[in-house]
């Protein structure tokens, strides 16, 4: 099991979205502490830790480490958005 820190900036994020998207983004924010490389997860090219995950049009990108057994979730933003 991984215990998983949101940011501050995926807070505000999270802030920003209405009710229903904010309950289906951390349904997976907390399935993320069982795997955290879900099916569906993708490593962001060009990074070396950063993986993303898609929930609707929301994209969730956090990094993970094995040996310390944590997740750390950076970002919660449309997919138009959250590349910036």
């Amino acid at each position: 099991m991984y215990e998983v820190y949101i940011e501050r900036a995926a807070e505000r994020d999270l802030r920003r979205l209405a009710r229903d998207d904010v309950r289906r983004v951390i349904a997976h924010v907390k399935a993320l502490a069982e795997d955290p490389r879900p099916s569906g997860s993708r490593k962001i090219s060009g990074s070396k830790n950063d993986w993303r995950i898609r929930v609707g049009n929301y994209r969730i990108l956090y990094e993970f480490d094995r040996r310390a057994k944590l997740v750390r979730v950076m970002r919660v933003a449309h997919r138009r958005e959250v590349y910036r």
